[in-house]
């Protein structure tokens, strides 16, 4: 029993501890904005203009979450848009107020000053054949009344994002392993499929689980930090750090 739990803490420190702290020191030599009033919401450009992409899309972004929490996890959100409109659509929740919210912030802004990366794109035919089923389960989503929401284990921002496309599984998205509260399952269920309906996940109520799938390969999850290997395309999963390899 003692080796075994010696073994244990080895594991843990490897694959938990070393990555986050080593994270937590690049994050703190960077510096963060010093509250919500300081930083920069504004848009970083990176989403092309509407009236030059006729195309439907549906999107997924995700930013570093607001000042130290950015450590640990990234804020994400959907953005959306149908054949020829001029105009996107941007769904998240947040943590005040009732959760769900609809263009409160441009598509492609920043999150308390961090650049929005791109998680996710599907354009063309199949998003606009999709958008309608996507925004049904955003209207759907379970955790939309004043106090549901929760930062840890969720439901949270991640947990919204990752239960929409986990019933849209067509769309075969993924969330980055940095998205604490993905793991949180809106369904009550500890053995579900992934939520790319590629496999299987058991979820200890988001404070624990495993996930095999071929889209999210192997992840460890405890107390909602992710560790483990994408096999689809090779690549690391590191705590705070998220994914490194392959793209």
């Amino acid at each position: 029993m003692t080796v075994f739990i010696k073994r244990l803490s080895i594991f843990f420190v490897i694959l938990f501890l070393l990555p986050l702290g080593a994270h937590a020191t690049v994050s703190w030599s960077k510096g963060w904005a010093a509250n919500w009033s300081t930083a920069d919401w504004s848009s970083a450009g990176v989403l092309p203009r509407p009236q030059n992409f006729p195309k439907a899309t549906i999107r997924i972004y995700a930013a570093r979450a607001g000042r130290w929490k950015g450590i640990f996890a990234v804020h994400s959100w959907i953005v959306v848009k149908r054949r020829n409109s001029l105009n996107y659509d941007r769904y998240d929740v947040v943590g005040w107020g009732r959760p769900v919210r609809k263009n409160n912030y441009a598509p492609d802004g920043r999150w308390y000053g961090n650049e929005p990366k791109l998680v996710y794109e599907l354009s063309g035919n199949k998003a606009q054949k999709l958008l309608p089923k996507l925004e049904a389960e955003i209207i759907r989503y379970p955790f939309a009344r004043r106090g549901d929401y929760r930062i840890w284990p969720g439901p949270n921002s991640n947990t919204f994002v990752a239960s929409v496309i986990a019933r849209v599984p067509e769309l075969g998205a993924n969330l980055p392993p940095t998205a604490l509260g993905r793991d949180y399952p809106v369904t009550g269920r500890w053995f579900d499929w992934s939520p790319s309906g590629t496999g299987i996940r058991l979820s200890l109520g988001g404070f624990a689980g495993l996930t095999i799938g071929w889209i999210e390969g192997i992840e460890f999850n405890l107390f909602g930090l992710v560790s483990g290997l994408d096999i689809r395309r090779p690549a690391l999963k590191l705590p705070g750090f998220g994914r490194i390899g392959f793209s």
